[in-house]
């Protein structure tokens, strides 16, 4: 198999060296919908009337067990088209939700939410919308570009808090990972958020700094054969890099396989969502990849 190879450029298209940060490990419970919503929300209307219909598909879908239903939603995204930089168009920093193009990281916010989505009494738009700023920003509250969680390790970090996510990566074997995360500060040019804007630059500066204390764990990539039978659908794979000052370079969804070898879905660089038949083939193939970071997504009912 040809070695994937991602420069800086695909790296920031990604979507996993776009993302925001901040820390103390404090226990922050879950904020009430209503402090959650936002105004500023960019969601083509064709993407919308797309997550209408699948909706309207709630009462089969909520039949399924919860690894069984975030492998089902993705599997309905395979074969849409990748598009990087999604998050990233407006100066201002909007609430970006996308059904039909995703960057790899925007691909599982968007099934995780869909999944939640489904657990509620009375699924919507709206709920979804709540789903996605609750992932993807800092304790679930968008105030501007910074609040993103822009290192991946952080995302897990912040959403383990809040009860959304569990990072099992620890309990399978991995190590710490020693690196500092800075990766931002150091191409600051590469961001035109940061660039042209002192506040986000300094902002940036603040949240790596405060990065420093958490703690990092990978499983290398020779066990990742080893660990496959405790993966389950739906588990969060992030790809664990050697570049410098950078957690992560891709992520995407455990998938299994007719044969119940594990797969990896995921929004591909190379064009659109598709499944990937041996996880830790691809994972080895993946430039400059040390191992696998893992979360697993809490059902909201249990």
């Amino acid at each position: 198999m040809k070695r994937t190879t991602l420069r800086l450029g695909q790296l920031l298209l990604m979507g996993l060296v776009t993302l925001g940060f901040d820390l103390p490990m404090a226990s922050v419970r879950s904020q009430p919908a209503s402090q959650t919503r936002t105004t500023t929300v960019q969601f083509p209307p064709a993407d919308k009337h797309q997550l209408t219909q699948l909706l309207q598909q709630a009462p089969q879908l909520q039949q399924q067990s919860w690894p069984q239903l975030l492998q089902t939603l993705a599997a309905k995204f395979e074969g849409a088209a990748y598009k990087g930089g999604l998050l990233d168009q407006n100066p201002q920093e909007e609430l970006v939700l996308s059904l039909s193009q995703f960057d790899c990281v925007l691909f599982v916010e968007t099934v995780l939410a869909i999944a939640r989505t489904l657990t509620v009494e009375n699924p919507s738009s709206q709920v979804f919308s709540e789903a996605v700023q609750t992932q993807r920003y800092r304790q679930g509250q968008l105030q501007g570009y910074c609040s993103r969680l822009h290192y991946f390790s952080e995302w897990i970090a912040d959403n383990q808090r809040r009860g959304l996510v569990e990072n099992i990566t620890p309990s399978l074997g991995g190590i710490p990972l020693q690196k500092q995360l800075n990766f931002m500060s150091q191409h600051r040019q590469s961001y035109p958020q940061l660039k042209s804007n002192q506040a986000n630059w300094q902002c940036i500066q603040a949240m790596e700094i405060r990065l420093q204390s958490l703690p990092l764990y990978y499983i290398p990539q020779g066990q990742i054969r080893g660990i496959e039978i405790s993966l389950q659908p739906g588990d969060i794979v992030v790809v664990a890099t050697a570049i410098p000052g950078l957690d992560v370079t891709h992520a995407g969804l455990v998938y299994q396989m007719p044969n119940q070898a594990k797969g990896l879905i995921h929004a591909s660089p190379g064009g659109s969502v598709r499944i990937a038949p041996d996880l830790a083939t691809y994972v080895a193939n993946v430039d400059q990849s040390i191992g696998i970071i893992v979360a697993r997504p809490q059902n909201p009912q249990q």
